[in-house]
């Protein structure tokens, strides 16, 4: 499955100046599995 957050994810781990990650969003949107798909692939 292919999101907009997923290129989003890759744009902040590229970057020179990240900061710690906070994902915010309501309840039972895949905030989890996104995490831990970006987490498999990248």
């Amino acid at each position: 499955m292919q999101r907009k957050a997923n290129k989003k994810l890759k744009e902040w781990k590229e970057s020179k100046s990240r900061k710690p990650m906070v994902l915010l969003g309501t309840r039972q949107v895949g905030k989890i599995w996104l995490m831990r798909e970006f987490g498999a692939k990248e």
